[in-house]
């Protein structure tokens, strides 16, 4: 994108172009805002300053703003706004509400109710909706992804984009569909221009993807992608070493559940050379339900 100049403005369909290249997929607000037409805070008056006994009252400072000091203010960035005045800094206090209020879920409706009224994470004030689950709650097999993105917080389910036409595909590979398999996201809300959740965002979500897998209780959990593997399998490793390997998710009452780390629809459209180790991964997967039947 060329800059812009009095004799060559950017195309709009090359602006567009380059908010979409950068995330910027939606309007925060329904009316536009101009952050340079601010008016600037009225001077607090200041009641006249006691003078010493016997002395004179100090003069005030004068509150006329110069030409220049008016420049300058005109000029300076727009001040961030917080989306919500109810929005909460992630802390250890909400991972702990969190930790909290899913472990008293004793169904997935119960936890699918806390979780619609948690107010402790921020990504929540962003998403459009709350995205729980598809799929069967019964089946043998469930998988966890990372984080919804556009398509899934717009329709409130996750992967109906085009990694969720992969996945698919991918189910159907080895016998599978939504009506036999479970589907969740380690976050339930989309986080803003899809960017990657914070270590405070993830933490304060994982005790209700935990509560989740623990009431659903595969016989076989698939992780899509590293961010889900990484946080739901405690290791630091890589999803390309992770991948093709059986390993555990170990739920907090103690259930072993054998877990194969795969590689994520969303990395297989941008590398499909790569769709040769996810078909792999699968039939390990079709192989371990054959032998626990």
């Amino acid at each position: 994108m060329t800059a812009a100049s009095p004799t060559n403005r950017p195309d709009i369909a090359d602006l567009l172009a380059f908010y979409a290249s950068v995330g910027v997929d939606e309007a925060l607000e329904e009316q536009p805002v101009n952050r340079f037409a601010e008016v600037a805070p009225k001077p607090m008056e200041r009641a006249p300053i006691a003078a010493p006994s016997g002395g004179t009252a100090a003069p005030l400072r004068s509150t006329t703003v110069s030409r220049g000091e008016a420049g300058d203010r005109a000029n300076a960035p727009p001040v961030a706004r917080s989306p919500s005045a109810t929005t909460a800094v992630p802390d250890e206090a909400q991972a702990a509400l969190a930790r909290q209020l899913a472990t008293t879920a004793t169904t997935l409706d119960e936890l699918r109710q806390h979780m619609a009224a948690f107010e402790g994470c921020n990504l929540k004030a962003t998403a459009k909706n709350l995205v729980f689950a598809d799929g069967n709650p019964e089946a043998a097999v469930m998988l966890v992804g990372e984080a919804p993105g556009r398509d899934e917080d717009i329709e409130g389910l996750p992967f109906v984009g085009r990694s969720g036409r992969l996945l698919d595909r991918m189910l159907a590979a080895i016998g599978l569909d939504r009506t036999s398999a479970y589907i969740a996201n380690v976050i339930p809300w989309r986080p803003p221009g899809n960017r990657t959740p914070t270590p405070h965002e993830t933490e304060i979500c994982r005790p209700f993807i935990e509560r989740q897998i623990e009431l659903v209780n595969p016989k076989v959990l698939i992780n899509l992608g590293g961010p889900s593997a990484k946080t739901l399998l405690n290791t630091s490793e890589g999803i390309l070493r992770l991948r093709g390997n059986w390993r555990v998710h170990t739920t907090a009452s103690g259930i072993a559940i054998p877990a194969m780390p795969t590689l994520h629809p969303a990395y297989l459209l941008r590398t499909p050379s790569h769709k040769k180790l996810a078909w792999r991964d699968f039939l390990e997967v079709k192989a371990k339900l054959r032998a626990l039947t």
